[in-house]
């Protein structure tokens, strides 16, 4: 029937054969002998030699790369971003304050403005209630620090505040 069938038969039939008593021994006094320097087949420890050069010279380039990216990103310019400088030409002139002694008071004098937008947005056209031509929103956020000084002490006074401003811009259509 089956060609297989007959092969498989014999190959049942099949048993090994016993271990000579020589090889044994043989296996038995290699295996008390055991010498460090036969060549196993990977069974032994092994120890891990890093060459470290290469990985120092790694790091110190991906440091260097990002010190330069982290340079060039401070230094870009932002066009949303604009800055005001300090507002000195209103000065405004010291006003002494008598206390009920008669001695003067320190007084505070307004030494500048500073207003930093950090934040514009254009907004889109909008139609404001009332009126039938479109104008342009435009939000700005903004830090506005105001300083003050006692011209004759020479303390100063410094507040931050945050505000936003809303810009409505007429559009012509011609």
């Amino acid at each position: 029937m089956n060609d297989f069938s007959e092969i498989e038969a014999e190959l049942k039939k099949l048993r090994p054969r016993a271990v000579s008593p020589e090889l044994a021994a043989r296996v038995e006094r290699a295996l008390a002998q055991s010498d460090p320097g036969v060549q196993t087949a990977g069974v032994t420890k092994r120890r891990i030699s890093w060459n470290w050069l290469p990985l120092g010279l790694g790091l110190a380039a991906a440091a260097t790369f990002l010190l330069l990216a982290r340079i060039n990103i401070d230094r870009a310019p932002n066009s949303a971003r604009t800055t005001a400088a300090n507002d000195s030409q209103q000065q405004i002139k010291p006003h002494a304050q008598s206390t009920t002694d008669g001695s003067a008071a320190s007084s505070f004098v307004p030494a500048g403005l500073t207003q930093v937008v950090y934040n514009t947005r254009d907004e889109g056209l909008h139609f404001p209630t009332g009126s039938n031509r479109p104008m342009r929103r435009i939000r700005s956020h903004k830090s506005e620090t105001l300083q003050w000084q006692d011209p004759q002490t020479g303390a100063s006074l410094r507040v931050t505040y945050p505000a936003e401003e809303v810009t409505l811009t007429p559009i012509s259509g011609q």
